[in-house]
């Protein structure tokens, strides 16, 4: 991989005007790859949740937070990983964006052993997917191609403890709780047909 594909114009305007861009080409060459080491993907498997960084089609960015039962994150191969969609707030934001544009960032963190890993690469979302099956209640299946993954520097994580489970990820046989904001007088009538929370729902399509 070589530096200039790694590294654009502004980074290197900034590597210049800070004296790193001999550091910035090192750590390129040394932690930067296009495939998933062993060690990776046991820390990834190893996790229960991941930030997701995609953009629109005309480059307009958004963040979001993802997480489900610990190892919800595959390493389906060195190149590629998969996650579930589940329910959420029906906006679609992260998956929308992916849908026109591929290009998505990933943000690995164990906060309780402080330690970060970062992903980029290329999005698809399969209707059916071979991995559906094995989510319970997912809506559909992201996977990535690798295009870059590297460790990153972890001495501003602040540590912090596990506490408790979120009980609304999906568990195979354990009923799922319906969140509060859906009875919301606001949106409640607006939930899709065969949402749980609607008191008059229809079964989903077989």
């Amino acid at each position: 991989m070589s530096n200039d594909r790694f590294y654009h114009e502004g980074s290197r305007r900034l590597q210049d005007q800070f004296d790193t861009r001999r550091l910035a080409d090192r750590l390129e060459e040394h932690l930067v790859r296009d495939r998933i080491q062993p060690s990776q993907k046991q820390f990834i498997e190893g996790l229960d949740m991941f930030f997701l960084a995609t953009a629109d089609a005309q480059g307009q960015p958004n963040c979001s937070y993802k997480a489900g039962a610990r190892g919800y994150v595959r390493v389906v191969d060195d190149h590629t990983i998969a996650f579930p969609i589940y329910d959420g707030n029906g906006m679609y934001l992260s998956a929308g964006n992916a849908v026109v544009n591929p290009q998505v960032g990933l943000l690995f963190i164990d906060f309780e052993q402080q330690k970060r890993l970062r992903l980029n690469g290329l999005a698809r979302i399969t209707p059916e997917d071979e991995l559906l099956g094995a989510y319970p209640e997912a809506q559909f299946v992201v996977r990535v191609t690798v295009t870059q993954i590297f460790p990153n520097c972890p001495r501003y994580i602040h540590k912090f403890q596990r506490v408790q489970d979120s009980p609304f990820v999906p568990r195979l046989g354990v009923p799922t709780p319906v969140p509060g904001w859906k009875s919301d007088p606001r949106w409640c009538d607006s939930l899709p047909a065969h949402d749980p929370a609607r008191p008059d729902r229809t079964e989903p399509p077989a």
